[in-house]
């Protein structure tokens, strides 16, 4: 697999946001979304072989992965865009097998039926503003369950009204355990995106890029 970056931080996103977790973030992605803060993922990278991938989480976390090692038992793959890259299924197994809890986050563009159950899928449906909206698969919203999370990310109120809609259609709340609102840093105001969610009342968690806040926003491995 081509790997641009493996890196320990506190995760920044979804639920698990304030955690401490180990990221391998894959090269390339089949999406352009306009406000995308990854695009040095794109091209490039280092060619590695699951066990090469498994032995630089496996120097972060202690071989058990477990809480009582003292080390990090959370790692995410991100990208980039990770469904891309076949191998992540040998390297999901293996990680699995060291009680490792995994995190996948994706666009949604490809099925994700084929991950093991037991992965936290994290999903960001692009919204029209992102410039990739309508690129979901058609059976992913199928693929999840209580445990796994849908993100919308928000540039500004069309995109909070196309999102509001779709999780009413759709029942997303009766899907998955965690519906994310997230801004779009530096373009739509968190308070601002508050005050919708509070007047519509909507089931839904306010994401903000943790990350972002503790480093300077431009910062990588982080």
């Amino acid at each position: 697999m081509v790997v641009t970056e493996i890196f320990q931080s506190i995760q920044g996103e979804s639920s698990y946001a304030g955690r401490p977790c180990i990221f391998v973030r894959l090269t390339g992605c089949n999406l352009r979304c306009r406000w995308c803060d990854t695009a040095y993922a794109f091209y490039g990278g280092t060619r590695m072989t699951v066990e090469e991938v498994l032995e630089r989480v496996r120097a972060f976390a202690g071989r058990d992965g477990s809480e009582a090692s003292g080390r990090i038992p959370l790692v995410e793959l991100t990208g980039g865009e990770p469904m891309l890259q076949p191998e992540i299924h040998p390297l999901i197994e293996k990680l699995l097998g060291e009680n490792y809890t995994v995190l996948i986050e994706t666009s949604g563009e490809r099925y994700l039926g084929t991950l093991p159950r037991e992965v936290v899928k994290i999903m960001d449906i692009k919204c029209p503003g992102s410039g990739e909206g309508g690129t979901l698969h058609p059976q992913n919203l199928a693929a999840l369950d209580r445990k796994d999370e849908i993100k919308f990310v928000l540039a500004d109120e069309a995109d909070y009204g196309w999102a509001r809609e779709f999780l009413r259609e759709r029942r997303l709340a009766d899907i998955v355990g965690t519906v994310i609102f997230s801004p779009v840093f530096g373009e739509l105001e968190p308070r601002q995106l508050s005050e919708w969610i509070l007047r519509d009342r909507l089931p839904v968690r306010l994401g903000l890029q943790l990350h972002k806040f503790i480093w300077e926003p431009e910062t990588r491995g982080v």
